[in-house]
Formats: structure tokens, C-alpha cells, sequence
């Protein structure tokens, strides 16, 4: 087996250690935040080598912009329950739970922090936003087929995930199961 099919295969050490390293970046976020670490402070963290960190993400931005597109984008399914107010609904609450929970304002403060970082930040911030449009263009797209007449992606990020991400990154109020409820009733 190659170098190459040991990277791919799923779970692993390889897996153990890109997991135990995403934490560290989260955790370290979360204390310190953004600018205040090195890859030898994640390394530790994780129990790692910085070698390992280097030869996997090159380096610190590198890995940072990983830890940020995967840990967004990665966490929420695009549910289908049969109608586009259903999956709306229950993909806002998957996002609100994510973004609330132990690591979300950490991976959101990550994320802006990078937006505002040159080139490579711009670069994270456009991969994050086009794979949060293909996940919502798949579920817009079966809503269409069904003959709903479903918002454009953009609109479901500038009326329902755009105000869920500044209140969380503001400390503005919880996300209560009525208020995102009432974001997707106000789209619709």
C-alpha cells in the first residue's frame, strides 16, 4: 500500500491524529484566540510532532484554514424531510446547535479571523461559503423538484445563517428553537 491510499483510508492514525490536531486548533482558539500559537502549541496540545503538523498542512495558516472549512461546513447534513420548510427547519436548528455548542464560537471566531488574514483567508473564506452553497443547492434543488418554490442559497445565508452567526459571535440572546423557527418562517 502506498503513502497515498494510507491517507485516504478512513479512521485510522491518520484520523486520530488530523482529529486530535483540529481539537487542539479549536482549543487553543477558544483560550488564547486568534494569532497567539504556533504549530509547536498545537503539536503539544495534541501530543503530536510538529513534524506531523508540517508534513500533513505545510503550516499554521494552512492548517487553521482546514480546521475552519471542515469544522463548518463538515457538521450539517442537509436533511430531507419531504418539504423545504421541514428540511429548512431542521438544517437551521442542526446549524444553531452546532454554532452554540462547545466549539462553535471558537471555529466561527476562527473563520472570521482568516477572512480578514490576505490571500489564503480570502481563499478559506470562499471555499467555506461555496461548499455551504452546494450543500444548500442540493437541498433547494430537491425542494424545486417537488415543485416548491425554493429561495436561491444566498438568500437562505443572508436571512436565516447570517443572523444566527452574528448573534453567536455578539453574544446577542440564544439561538431558541423559536427564533431560528421564525428566521426560516420569515424567508419562506
Amino acid at each position: 500500500m502506498d503513502e497515498r491510499q494510507r491517507a485516504r483510508r478512513p479512521g485510522g492514525r491518520g484520523a486520530r491524529v488530523g482529529a486530535a490536531v483540529h481539537q487542539a486548533v479549536t482549543d487553543l482558539i477558544s483560550e488564547r484566540g486568534y494569532g497567539t500559537f504556533t504549530v509547536g502549541d498545537v503539536a503539544a496540545r495534541a501530543g503530536v510532532a510538529d513534524s506531523s503538523i508540517y508534513r500533513r498542512w505545510g503550516n499554521l495558516e494552512n492548517l487553521l484554514t482546514d480546521v475552519a472549512v471542515t469544522r463548518l461546513n463538515a457538521r450539517s447534513p442537509m436533511p430531507d424531510t419531504g418539504s423545504l420548510a421541514g428540511d429548512l427547519r431542521t438544517y437551521a436548528a442542526n446549524v444553531a446547535r452546532e454554532i452554540t455548542g462547545p466549539d462553535g464560537l471558537a471555529v466561527l471566531r476562527l473563520a472570521v479571523a482568516l477572512s480578514s488574514n490576505g490571500e489564503q483567508g480570502l481563499r478559506a473564506r470562499e471555499e467555506f461559503l461555496a461548499e455551504r452553497a452546494r450543500q444548500l443547492d442540493s437541498m433547494l434543488d430537491r425542494a424545486r423538484e417537488r415543485g416548491e418554490d425554493a429561495p436561491d442559497a444566498l438568500g437562505v445565508l443572508d436571512h436565516v445563517m447570517a443572523p444566527m452567526y452574528v448573534r453567536v459571535l455578539l453574544g446577542i440572546g440564544p439561538l431558541t428553537p423559536d427564533y431560528v423557527d421564525g428566521l426560516v418562517d420569515r424567508l419562506l
